[in-house]
């Protein structure tokens, strides 16, 4: 098959894939034999769809073809004869072997007679070779399919049509687009809005239109260029539109208002009448690029009346007065104020430093050079360039939405990411080599609950970056000069970007590869940056030309048309105006040495502020969240700080009191995305450590040189494991199910696997001892274990209550000697022999349900029990017999954990409350609160676990908020890392076998792993590792367990039903490496 001719089938099975034509899918792949789909194959082994299996074969070869497809088609036909002998389907069996298997009989005649002599045995296992085969057809049908897959992988028929290449998304379509547009570039009278009807003859615009004015309100295409897709308007099917002619499809009678994508028709309501149910989240409420007062609105302040009308603000509500001025040390390019604590200013300048200014107390905060981290992971031309001059001017800084991080762009490629952690610690997060050349500004983003980080530069791309990780998630190509400026923004669920070259074309892009949705001219073809009101709905840009003409101006969305000029501005500027909003009324703009002040409604200037002079000819202005205080650039390289009476009064506030940033939660970055396919991502952080009660938030990575000692020099990073190639996983064979994992623990010995789904049924996966795996331990690598049940085939199913067994909480332990577990699921507590699976009886009838087990470390015969009621009975399994009740609690139990050497019984609630109970006369010891990040209240029910560190001393405690460890004689908290609240929750955690490390998931799919002396992060393994990828389902891990001996080894408990067995490859070898200094401290308590 041509090479062209093979790349168009598989085109086309991606646009029946994307469609879901499935059955049509599979059928064109085993016709036109260019792709064989493994985990279709899977699908149809697991099945039993014997005729289908070898009918899709048939596609790719023939029985006769090879031995490895003799051998494959053999395989499927005997595994066939042999369900047909374990149904006692004596006819089918005999007619299996009449019509399938006779093929092979001159080939091997004495197989043949075997194979018809298993017809005579009552049960074909008495044949010593098959003595192994288990009764549970999905075990030998999972063993039969890694065969299969083996043979087809290792048959040369099959060489390269295994991996479906790596095509962008809906690639034939946009292929089409190209091609419409092409031919609307070759029209003899090319409409600017074309119109596409049929993709059977060549395009063609009907008829002539007269030739438009060149006025400002009809001389722009629309903003929002309607889509065209075969379902209507969509953000995932869009055409990229011609040069100055955005695409746009016939509209029906029924078409609504909405099928505008970026844009729809302003309603009059009020200020608090335009946010969505999505507005109270910070991080979804939409924003402008240029400015960060609606963002983190912590203190808000309410407008009444249209949006667009007058309100009661008058000019007297502006900063005027000149409060403080900070020296910058060159000239500044850019400034933003901290989108949540108010007198927090970033500022970037000419000399390439980033400073941190508390404008209350007048104080550095932080003071950043430029200074490229990992100079041997750059691009030579960047070498090249920084070794003739290693200067770089900052040309923009951002801060995200909830102000944990801030960004950095510099005139020289390279752009860097900081977090900003409590106490002000300013860490170094990520080095990324954006762009060639220049990267001239830098936004955040954060579409589909994923924080981005968007750049553009003289390379004339504007790219996505995963603000966790640093990976490419888009670039975007299409401009013809430089991009200037960038400007994301959501409009009623669609996420887009505006960007605006040196050229003076600004265009519009979703988030995918498909290209610009629309392309206009920017006033007077200016170099311009755009920014949107407080409330997101009314959108201005500014900016100047080469001829020093600048241009204030409000656009109409929906038109794509200059609504309003302003008047005022200089026509002589010797640079570009800079510009900000405020109030959701006032817009401010740096112009001939002062602050000009426009009314959004009015377009001559309302007021000037001239800052008691001293301004050079274009400043920089920025205004607070508020619009309180009024940040100026200075003629003598400063900053000055105008302020409200207001402003004022929370000057002295701040002056009086020392800082305490309040950001929400505090842990680390989760990522639910892949390989950063970045130059660089340097990934860090550093923390000043205490003694006790030492509070972490990210333990990231590779801590950057600074003059502050919360930073410290080390050439340490974080570990990423984000490619299958980097660890093995393996998913332990069972039947599909969609019931959750909600329990899993390894057996003590080590040689398996249990789980409890939320059906109430027990699986125990088991390894069996062979080459290479000698010993039977669990393992990832090479050994495969079976679903194991007793030859009874009894299951373990606990007793279900009255409600769903879905809504209960289940809760097993396992024996010490691996010989008895006890199990509920929201019914009584079953007693299961482990060897026979059998339930050997049944004891605490709800209610209350138990909600948690734990076998006495020393007495297989008592256990602990924690009740739905808060209460914990001391429970003798020979004798029937409570031996104590303690009362403590104000929620359920949640965790139980046993210490032999401080003789003590350690129980977490859902109260969020610690206790310590004795042993010896099981009298209450003490109790204590789980401490809240700062700025946050612990949640009304959290789901707490604790468990003991192999010295029985040190308690991990881990909830979905936070991991702590505890000294459990004192329930002093000695270390303690938070998540952030942008991140995912935390699902599970667990010490390892050593208790050296500490495994912990969360719901993003992420596994982090920490090095248990110090609650440093040392290793991140994303979902796309351990996962297969399968966009179409949201699966992460509910539990997580570790091997009893092998130090590396989880398994995870998954959200689909699903369990998987992780641990790294031989080239890893372990998680990571742990952070200098790393030693395990509480080894000495042992």
């Amino acid at each position: 098959m041509a090479t062209l001719d093979k790349e168009l089938l598989l085109l086309i099975l991606q646009y029946l894939r994307e469609e879901k034509y499935k059955e049509t899918v599979h059928r064109l792949e085993s016709e036109s034999g260019c792709y064989f789909n493994m985990l279709y194959f899977e699908e149809l082994v697991t099945q039993g769809k014997w005729d289908e299996m070898e009918k899709y074969l048939f596609g790719f070869t023939k029985i006769e073809d090879n031995q490895q497809s003799m051998k494959i088609f053999f395989e499927i036909r005997k595994h066939k004869y042999l369900e047909a002998l374990d149904k006692r389907d004596h006819a089918k069996a005999v007619d299996i072997l009449r019509k399938d298997l006779r093929f092979y009989a001159p080939f091997s005649e004495g197989l043949f007679k075997e194979m018809a002599l298993l017809l005579t045995l009552d049960d074909f296992r008495e044949n010593p070779k098959l003595s192994m085969y288990e009764k549970d057809t999905e075990s030998e049908r999972g063993v039969l399919f890694r065969d299969l897959e083996k043979l087809i992988k290792d048959n040369p028929l099959f060489r390269d049509k295994l991996e479906f290449p790596a095509i962008k998304t809906s690639r034939l379509r946009t292929l089409i687009n190209h091609s419409l547009n092409w031919q609307h570039k070759l029209c003899k009278n090319p409409r600017p809005k074309p119109e596409f009807d049929t993709l059977f003859v060549d395009h063609i615009c009907n008829q002539p239109i007269a030739a438009r004015a060149a006025s400002p309100a009809i001389s722009h295409p629309n903003i929002a260029a309607e889509v065209l897709s075969p379902h209507g308007p969509a953000p995932g099917a869009t055409i990229p539109a011609a040069p100055g002619a955005p695409v746009r499809r016939r509209r029906s009678a029924s078409s609504s208002a909405g099928s505008a994508i970026l844009m729809a028709p302003q309603t009059p309501s009020g200020h608090m009448e335009n946010q969505t149910a999505d507005s109270n989240n910070p991080l979804k409420r939409p924003r402008p690029c240029e400015t960060s007062q609606e963002v983190g609105n912590i203190l808000p302040v309410s407008y009444s009346g249209h949006p667009h009308g007058h309100n009661t603000l008058s000019p007297d509500d502006l900063p005027k007065v000149v409060a403080t001025t900070l020296p910058q040390g060159s000239p500044v390019t850019s400034m933003e104020f901290h989108p949540v604590q108010q007198i927090l200013l970033l500022v970037g300048t000419i000399g390439g430093d980033v400073f941190l200014w508390d404008v209350g107390a007048r104080k550095k905060i932080s003071e950043k050079c430029f200074d490229v981290w990992k100079l041997d992971a750059c691009s030579k031309e960047l070498q090249e360039s920084l070794n003739t001059d290693k200067t770089a001017s900052v040309n923009h800084v951002a801060w995200s939405p909830d102000g944990t991080l801030f960004g950095v762009a510099y005139s020289k490629n390279i752009v860097h990411i900081y977090s900003f952690c409590r106490d002000n610690a300013v860490i170094s997060h990520l080095e990324i080599e954006a762009h060639r050349g220049s990267v001239n500004h830098i936004a955040f983003s954060y579409p589909n609950e994923q924080l981005y980080v968007v750049t553009c530069g003289d390379d004339r791309l504007i790219k996505v970056w995963d603000a966790a990780t640093g990976a490419t998630r888009f670039t975007f190509e299409g401009h013809e000069a430089p991009v200037f400026s960038v400007c994301p923004h959501q409009k009623e669920n669609i996420q887009f970007v505006f960007s605006a070259a040196t050229d003076g074309k600004v265009r519009t892009w979703l988030y995918d590869e498909l290209g610009a949705r629309g392309t206009y001219d920017a006033p007077g073809h200016s170099l311009i940056r755009m920014a949107y009101s407080s409330d997101g709905t009314r959108l201005f840009s500014c900016g100047t030309n080469k001829e020093g003409e600048s241009f204030l101006v409000e656009w109409d969305e929906s038109e794509g048309s200059i609504q309003r000029t302003y008047d005022g501005l200089g026509q002589r500027a010797a640079g570009i105006v800079q510009f900000d909003t405020t109030k959701n009324r006032f817009l401010a703009a740096g112009d001939e040495s002062t602050v000009k002040i426009w009314d959004m409604n009015n377009t001559n200037i309302l007021t000037n502020i001239h800052a008691d002079g001293g301004l050079p000819a274009s400043p920089c202005v920025r205004f607070n969240r508020e619009g309180i205080l009024l940040a100026v650039s200075t003629s003598d390289n400063g900053v000055k700080i105008l302020a409200t009476d207001d402003g004022f009064r929370l000057l002295r506030t701040a002056e009086n009191r020392s800082l305490a940033f309040k950001v929400p939660g505090g842990g680390g970055f989760g990522s639910s995305s892949a390989n950063a396919g970045i130059t660089m991502a340097d990934q860090s952080t550093s923390f000043s450590a205490t003694k006790k009660n030492e509070v972490r938030t990210l333990a990231d990575g590779k801590p950057r040189t600074s003059n502050f000692s919360t930073e410290v020099s080390t050439s340490w990073k974080v570990t990423e494991i984000t490619e299958p190639s980097q660890c093995y996983s393996l998913r332990l064979p069972d039947n599909v199910t969609v019931k959750k994992v909600s329990r899993l623990i390894y057996t003590n010995s080590g040689f398996g696997v249990l789980a409890l789904a939320s059906n109430a049924e027990h699986k125990l996966w088991k390894w069996q001892n062979s080459d290479p795996n000698l010993d039977g331990k669990a393992t990832a690598n090479a050994a495969h274990p079976v679903l194991w049940k007793p030859k009874s085939g009894i299951m373990m199913i606990n007793e279900t209550s009255d409600k769903n067994p879905e809504q209960a909480i289940p809760c097993l332990a396992l024996s010490n000697n691996d010989a008895y577990l006890v199990s509920a699921s929201g019914g009584k507590i079953s007693l299961f022999n482990m060897a026979t699976f059998k339930c050997m009886a049944t004891c605490m009838p709800p209610p209350p349900a138990a909600t948690f087990l734990a076998f006495h470390p020393s007495e297989n015969n008592i256990i602990g029990i924690g009740f739905e009621d808060s209460s914990i009975q001391i429970y003798n399994l020979r004798t029937s017999e409570v031996g104590a009740i303690l009362k403590g609690h104000r929620n359920r139990i949640t965790g139980l954990a046993f210490s032999l050497a401080l003789n003590i019984l350690v129980s977490s609630g859902a109260d969020s409350q610690l206790c310590v109970w004795g042993m010896a006369g099981w009298e209450k010891r003490s109790s204590m609160y789980l401490k809240a990040s700062k700025g946050r209240s612990m949640p009304a029910a959290s789901d707490t676990r604790v468990q003991f560190h192999q010295n029985e001393i040190h308690l991990l405690v881990v909830n979905e908020t936070q991991i702590a460890i505890y000294d459990a004689q004192k329930l002093d908290c000695l270390k303690l890392w938070f998540r952030w609240e942008a991140t995912s929750p935390i699902t599970s955690g667990t010490y390892s076998g050593d208790s050296q490390s500490i495994f912990v998931s969360s719901e993003d799919g992420t596994v982090y792993v920490f090095t248990a002396s110090n609650l440093r992060l040392r290793c991140r393994i994303n979902p796309t590792a351990y996962l297969p990828s399968d966009p179409s389902s949201r699966v992460y891990p509910l539990v997580i367990a570790a091997h009893p001996s092998e130090s590396n080894q989880f398994g995870v408990g998954l959200s689909n039903g699903h369990v998987y067995v992780v641990e790294p490859s031989e080239s890893e070898g372990t998680w990571g490496t742990s952070p200098p200094g790393s030693i395990d401290n509480f080894k000495s308590f042992a």
